[in-house]
């Protein structure tokens, strides 16, 4: 389980038949987990200052993570450990679809998501962009909008996002568990 809360942005230093090398000054064990831009991986290597990954067909299917090269900024936040500060909201690391960044308009950052995933987005709820955990700020039938502080756009590769890049979303769980029980 995850916060949303980005310890790092690490660099790719390669990306090839689904092994994913990153530099990074997060330490970790083998079998440990990671979230990569929200991705829940394994470490399955590592050496001094890199993490490597295995990223299997289906999971480069469902998010963003087969179009990261060499150079690519990735938010990266390891698993929580007993005693950890519980701040963001409850993260799983279960990408639910991948979305896009659609722009700034009036302060806001707007993304345009699928409709399995624009019924979770309430205002005010929680919603993880790339692994960080947000606050919906609006929504419109495409999508949602977040409110994003100087130290998050500083801290994760969100302030550095061009219209039309791709996002990984992950709805909030809790949404979707009210949803399967009221469904009954």
């Amino acid at each position: 389980m995850f916060t949303g809360l980005v310890r790092e942005v690490g660099t790719v230093r390669s990306m090839q038949s689904g092994r994913l090398v990153i530099q990074t000054t997060i330490e970790a064990e083998l079998g440990d987990s990671i979230a990569v831009d929200g991705v829940c991986l394994t470490v399955v290597a590592l050496d001094t200052g890199t993490l490597a990954f295995d990223a299997v067909p289906e999971t480069l299917s469902r998010t963003s993570l087969g179009a990261l090269a060499s150079g690519s900024g990735v938010n990266l936040e390891p698993a929580l450990r007993v005693g950890d500060a519980l701040g963001g909201h409850y993260v799983q690391g279960h990408v639910d679809g991948v979305g896009s960044f659609r722009g700034i308009a009036d302060g806001l950052h707007w993304f345009d998501a699928p409709p399995d995933i624009v019924r979770y987005v309430v205002e005010k709820g929680s919603i993880a962009v790339q692994g960080t955990s947000l606050t919906i700020a609006g929504t419109d039938n495409s999508g949602f909008a977040v409110a994003l502080i100087p130290h998050t756009l500083d801290a994760t590769t969100l302030g550095r996002l061009e219209p039309g890049a791709r996002v990984n979303l992950e709805a909030d769980v809790l949404a979707k568990y009210v949803e399967k029980l009221t469904a009954r």
